[in-house]
């Protein structure tokens, strides 16, 4: 087999067979898509807008540290710039600028253009962003000298927290000039939060359970009442009296559930308008028949008297099977579930019983909804067929796939492979292909076929390789 074919079986076996189950990982496949596609695109506006303020409300507090600074004694500007500082931002004075020239970008100069509007007095800062990944902590100490940032900054002018702002990799530099040549230097490094992956799994967890929750009823309203509607179209296929269904679920359910029951009504009331029509119809055949026959024996021609009796009587034995078939048929046996086994055991001790040579295998035991007294004729037909034609029969029966098997071999000359689905037909009669004293007239296994496709069975008939003839006949399992 090949991969991709036995991908296929794999996502086969793995897809859910129910309705319910294929509505509710479908629904679950499209919220987990949405939330992925939403979380992708707006992932980064909050980092962004949260950056922003910090970078909007750091260049506001430089400009007022420096005013601030300009009019403080020199003991106190060490406090306020230690105050000014937090762990994102670190504010001191140096005689070199962090940002020895202004940025050339197009956002780096809207900045500058609004710290020179607030600052005055002709001041221009210095501003440049870097958005490149910083260095980790241990390779800083090794290679700070390379760094644009430090280049020009003295070491005894660096503060002793600076090393951790600019390991970051969101940073700003930020130098503005003092009216006594000094600089206010400000690094920043403004990280964005941490991802809030947790409570985006909490809230698709819950969505998707809510949403299966709501769907699982939803489903369940329409598919119980279809539920129902497949098992009462099953029995009515083997030919059970069903009550009709209840009517419910939403409005193409119950329309469905009423078709199914006026259905039901209508295939009933034609089934037994039929079978009446062919009970009444045999039944007073009989008269005239008999009529005929008396008269056929006052015919003075002896051959032509037993040929008239013949016919006669063939005609009345065609009418009192169709009789037998009739009433068989009316009588409404219940469905029950009955071991396959002891209904096959039981003919077969039957035939033997009559001297006749009939074996019987069985695998394991099996039980199956049916009508036991009518699965037992059409199976006695089969069996009786068999010794009939062939001397000898073998039955056997085996589970598969949800069905039983049930195989009946004759050792007979068998039948021509162009008339094997024509001895199904009633009342007909294939002399020549099996033996002259047949004894019947030809309804016996249409009667069988009825009984099997009752049951929602298959029967089928093949020649044997060898010698005889095998009549397969498959019945469901599931009730």
């Amino acid at each position: 087999m090949k991969l991709a074919d036995r991908t296929r079986a794999v996502l086969g076996r793995l897809w859910p067979q129910s309705l319910a189950s294929q509505l509710i990982l479908l629904l679950l496949a499209a919220i987990i898509a949405a939330q992925a596609f939403s979380i992708w695109i707006f992932h980064d506006e909050r980092r962004i807008a949260l950056v922003a303020v910090a970078r909007d409300n750091l260049l506001q507090r430089a400009v007022s540290v420096a005013g601030l600074l300009e009019d403080t004694p020199p003991p106190l500007q060490t406090r306020i710039l230690e105050a000014s500082s937090s762990r994102f931002a670190v504010f001191w004075l140096g005689t070199t600028p962090l940002a020895p020239e202004p940025g050339e970008s197009r956002f780096e100069r809207r900045l500058q253009g609004f710290l020179n509007d607030r600052l005055g007095g002709g001041k221009k800062a210095h501003l440049n962003l870097h958005s490149d990944e910083r260095r980790g902590p241990r390779e800083w100490s090794e290679h700070h000298d390379d760094d644009r940032h430090w280049h020009s900054v003295p070491r005894d002018e660096r503060p002793r927290n600076l090393r951790k702002i600019l390991n970051r990799a969101e940073d700003l530099s930020l130098s503005i000039p003092m009216s006594d040549g000094r600089w206010l230097n400000v690094a920043t490094s403004y990280r964005p939060p941490p991802g809030a992956f947790l409570p985006l799994l909490v809230q698709l967890a819950l969505t998707a359970l809510a949403a299966a929750a709501i769907i699982a009823l939803a489903v369940r309203r329409v598919t119980r009442p279809l539920k129902n509607l497949a098992v009462s179209a099953e029995k009515l296929g083997r030919g059970e009296d069903l009550e009709p269904l209840q009517p419910s679920g939403p409005r193409e359910v119950r329309a469905l559930t009423t078709a199914f029951n006026e259905m039901q009504n209508r295939l009933t009331r034609f089934v037994r308008d039929r079978t009446r029509m062919l009970a009444a119809i045999s039944h007073d055949l009989r008269t005239p028949i008999t009529s005929l026959r008396l008269r056929a024996e006052f015919i003075e021609d002896d051959e032509n008297r037993e040929k008239m009796i013949e016919t006669l009587e063939e005609m009345a034995a065609m009418t009192e099977a169709a009789l037998r078939f009739a009433r068989d048929e009316s009588q409404a046996e219940r469905a029950e579930n009955a071991d396959l086994g002891a209904i096959l055991e039981a003919i077969a001790s039957d035939q033997q019983d009559m001297g006749n040579d009939c074996s019987l295998q069985l695998d394991e035991k099996i039980v199956l909804p049916c009508r036991p007294v009518a699965l037992k004729r059409a199976f006695r037909n089969l069996v009786e067929n068999a010794i009939r034609y062939g001397d000898s029969v073998s039955i056997s029966a085996a589970l598969s796939a949800g069905e039983v098997a049930i195989r009946i071999r004759d050792k007979g000359p068998g039948i021509p492979e162009d008339r094997l689905k024509d001895v199904f037909e009633p009342f007909v009669r294939l002399e020549e292909s099996r033996n002259e004293e047949t004894g019947g007239i030809g309804l016996g296994l249409a009667i069988t076929r009825s009984i099997i496709h009752a049951h929602g069975g298959t029967i089928t008939l093949k020649n044997l390789p060898d010698h005889g003839l095998e009549a397969e006949v498959r019945l469901p399992v599931g009730g």
